[in-house]
């Protein structure tokens, strides 16, 4: 296993190099010049929105249903030819399965997410977790939690905290 603090200190080199090129952090692993350089793939992803997975192996997320496809290419290309769906599965996302990672993945984002958001658990947490330098505290006055450097080594822990 890697050393947690080996991987912080890459972590941080990473940041600072990203930085001193002119590179801003959009998501705890991504940087970029601008919004107009972000993947809007993955910002879709991590805003809850829909899409469709076309291909072998895609995943699609409709209206709070997911799905995906068989990943074999040839298992797929059969289905089509017989005119069968090549959907492999399916779930049905409920609500608390929403919030969860409605949570777990804006918080992520360097917009964050409203503090509204959260249920009272979760809003003690993010008080806790400014106190402890991993929000945002000017974020967090004006509503919104927002990952500082530190809380971005721990996001897991952050999110940990604001769902439990």
């Amino acid at each position: 296993m890697t050393d947690d603090d080996d991987l912080a200190d890459k972590y941080l080199a990473a940041d600072a190099a990203m930085s001193d090129a002119g590179l801003g952090w959009y998501e705890v692993s991504n940087w970029a010049t601008g919004p107009a350089a972000q993947c809007r793939h993955n910002v879709g992803y991590w805003n809850g929105d829909n899409w469709w997975g076309v291909g072998p192996g895609a995943h699609s997320h409709v209206g709070g249903v997911r799905w995906w496809n068989v990943k074999h290419p040839s298992a797929y290309a059969k289905r089509l030819v017989e005119g069968v769906s090549p959907g492999h599965g399916r779930e049905l996302l409920t609500a608390a399965d929403r919030h969860l990672e409605d949570v777990m993945l804006r918080v992520r984002l360097a917009d964050g997410m409203p503090l509204a958001a959260l249920d009272d658990t979760g809003r003690r947490g993010a008080g806790r977790a400014v106190t402890d330098g991993l929000l945002s505290a000017d974020a967090y006055e004006k509503g919104v939690v927002i990952l500082t450097l530190r809380g971005r080594l721990l996001a897991d822990a952050v999110v940990r905290d604001l769902l439990t």
